[in-house]
């Protein structure tokens, strides 16, 4: 990677992964992209476009202008507002895939997207769900993930589009609030900690879910995208993981450093039936095996770090 497109920089995975990129390939170098802008240090540390990315031309003209290599497509609605709004996550997720594979296409680069635990429906086997099984997702979120992994698949064996790309589960951050997603809890629950010392879940007692926290998350997308493309055998749907836990477990492990930390549970069905139809825990020795995938951060580490980091003030 050596010219980068970011979509989405200003989302949960941009938002870190457009700095931590700058860091090590060079503020110029690193694109970021968003249909808004912010005063965030995305905006102002480094080169920034407006972007819609249902507009394929305006697309094409950014890569063409800025001569890049590599194209990192986050752009994205998330699973519970994908479900609420779902001919717009429709027309988003999938019209914006759709031109971000057309732009990597002709412009010869590099192309990551994630895909999501939430590719898994009700009928995929629950506990260590493998690499290659059943995906009938009962969600738009689900099917657009599928989809995208299919289409992904398909433009490197139909045009040789260097594409790859990780099944993420719920992922957690210090540096981003919480921003639709089912998995989200696991995020609130630590800045509610902070602030009031009670958290009300909307999962329900003994749902487990795979999770990762964000630092791994980066780390496992600069090392796929610079990972031998020779050795890759899934590269479009990795699954990766880090950590699996329900919401009570959170819970006690918030409580050994926030002794009076009570959670309550208001359960919302929506998000809650999103929750039932995806994996407990998901195997990712695939990930291991084609280039040395391995999460850092098991739950009681993450604790101490999230605690910490928001205690203190976060610029991003």
């Amino acid at each position: 990677m050596k010219k980068i497109l970011v979509t989405g920089a200003l989302g949960q995975i941009g938002s870190e992964l457009t700095l931590k990129m700058r860091d090590i390939y060079g503020a110029k170098n690193v694109i970021a992209t968003d249909i808004r802008k912010n005063d965030s240090e995305v905006v102002h540390s480094g080169q920034f476009e407006i972007l819609d990315v249902t507009d394929g031309e305006a697309m094409s003209q950014l890569a063409k202008k800025y001569e890049v290599d590599t194209i990192i497509h986050l752009a994205a609605l998330l699973s519970a507002t994908a479900e609420a709004k779902p001919l717009l996550a429709w027309n988003l997720n999938m019209g914006g895939l759709v031109n971000a594979l057309e732009v990597a296409r002709e412009e010869n680069c590099q192309f990551f997207t994630p895909s999501s635990i939430g590719a898994f429906g009700p009928s995929t086997p629950k506990d260590q769900t493998p690499q290659d099984t059943i995906q009938r997702p009962t969600t738009m979120y689900g099917v657009n993930k599928v989809s995208g992994e299919l289409l992904c698949d398909y433009y490197y064996q139909k045009f040789g589009v260097d594409t790859r790309g990780l099944r993420f589960p719920g992922l957690i951050s210090y540096a981003t609030p919480p921003g639709g997603g089912t998995t989200d809890y696991a995020v609130d629950i630590y800045y509610k900690a902070i602030e009031n010392g009670r958290y009300t879940s909307y999962i329900d007692k003994g749902t487990y879910m795979d999770m990762m926290y964000m630092p791994d998350a980066l780390n496992g997308i600069i090392q796929l995208m610079e990972a031998d493309p020779s050795k890759l055998i899934h590269r479009n749907s990795f699954n990766v993981t880090a950590m699996s836990f329900e919401p009570e477990q959170i819970a006690a492990e918030i409580k050994k450093h926030i002794p009076n930390f009570v959670m309550d549970y208001d359960v919302d069905p929506v998000r809650q039936a999103i929750a039932d139809s995806w994996p407990n825990c998901i195997d990712c020795s695939a990930a291991n095996q084609e280039w040395g995938f391995k999460a850092e951060y098991d739950l009681s580490k993450m604790t101490v770090d999230m605690l910490a980091k928001l205690r203190k003030p976060v610029t991003v």
